[in-house]
């Protein structure tokens, strides 16, 4: 049985800061060794050349080797960074760490990771890249005591997009790719990637490569897929609920329809266990709620509530920062807190225009 989990939220005071992580294993929170996943957004541009993913990565792990975790454990410890904090968004970090507790007849939250087999540039949004995923979900699911694809309620990818050069090793060995714009691959890695996670959970039946990026009613509610320049596999973290672990947290998901569903992310909170009212308010949550993870994508049809919008015209600033400050918005509005997890590109990730909500509460 795995171990029970302990989770916070600290903010991040500038790109290479990891002092907060530094206080909770001065204060005996978490012990640095028993870190086994943090998951966070950086003040980057979000892009292919967010570099911002790398330095928080390196700022994280320097300091759990400093605190005595072993330097090359460290090294497999899965660090995903989502970077854009658009709009209202703040720049913080959600860590997971296992600890020791009595055990509990009750559901409580539970997390498992895996790795992928190596992903080359030719899988890159098509089905060899669903078929990996898929093979790495069951693994994290496994290692998290889940048995049940409903007790998975998140999991947060982190997958290898096209650079210039992995399109030309592509080539030099005679593959072809799925798209050569670097910043397309972002969202065809992130959407082939939830394809995956579906599959797994039996949320859909296998796809075909014609699928990928085309039929939009394929999709994952529990998929939160990043991508990035920093690995050539899938990083995979699967967090659900499991009875026996022990600890004071659980899980819940639900799916926002549209980028103003207030009512997804309210009933992701309840699904992870809190009550609450009819009508909730942010006061309802009563310092209960650790953290929030969505995802969102601007919608294929250029709507929201059916008034027109020009995202996808916008040729000056990306429908990505604009899509992300504007749930971001709409998160914190709800949370009473701006430390909110929102990604981008969220392809196959719940509905087309909308996206997964996972919430995680301290149930005492």
């Amino acid at each position: 049985m795995p171990s029970a989990i302990e989770v916070r939220k600290v903010p991040i005071h500038s790109v290479a800061d990891a002092s907060e992580l530094a206080k909770l294993i001065d204060d005996g929170v978490m012990e640095a060794s028993r870190v086994i996943a943090i998951i966070g957004k950086t003040e980057g541009n979000g892009g292919v050349n967010d570099y911002t993913r790398i330095i928080a990565d390196r700022a994280f792990r320097e300091v759990l080797v400093a605190k005595g975790a072993d330097a090359e454990a460290v090294k497999q410890v899965p660090i995903v960074w989502s970077g854009g904090t658009d709009g209202v968004i703040s720049p913080h970090a959600t860590i997971f760490a296992t600890v020791d507790a009595e055990p509990s007849d009750e559901p409580r939250l539970t997390v498992g990771f895996a790795m992928s087999e190596r992903l080359a540039p030719e899988d890159i949004g098509r089905t060899p890249m669903i078929t990996k995923v898929a093979d790495a979900v069951k693994v994290a699911m496994e290692r998290a005591g889940i048995t049940d694809p409903a007790d998975v309620h998140y999991v947060q990818t982190k997958t290898p997009l096209l650079t210039i050069h992995t399109i030309r090793d592509a080539k030099s060995r005679g593959e072809t790719v799925w798209t050569e714009h670097t910043h397309e691959s972002m969202d065809l890695s992130n959407g082939c990637t939830a394809l995956g996670i579906a599959v797994a959970l039996g949320e859909i039946e296998m796809p075909s490569d014609d699928d990928v990026m085309h039929d939009r009613s394929l999709f994952s509610s529990v998929a939160s897929c990043s991508s990035g320049v920093e690995l050539d596999q899938a990083q995979v973290v699967v967090v659900g609920n499991a009875t026996g672990v022990g600890g004071r947290y659980r899980i819940g998901h639900a799916v926002m329809e549209d980028a103003l569903d207030q009512d997804g992310i309210w009933e992701a909170i309840r699904s992870a266990g809190l009550d609450l009212p009819e009508r909730p308010r942010t006061a309802d949550l009563d310092g209960r709620l650790v953290n929030v993870f969505l995802k969102c994508e601007a919608s294929q049809d250029g709507q929201v509530r059916g008034r027109r919008n020009a995202m996808l015209d916008d040729s000056d600033v990306h429908w990505h920062r604009q899509i992300k400050a504007a749930v971001g918005g709409v998160t914190a509005a709800v949370t009473g807190d701006p430390a909110v997890f929102v990604s981008v590109s969220a392809a196959h990730q719940g509905p087309d225009g909308g996206g997964p909500v996972a919430a995680i509460v301290d149930l005492g």
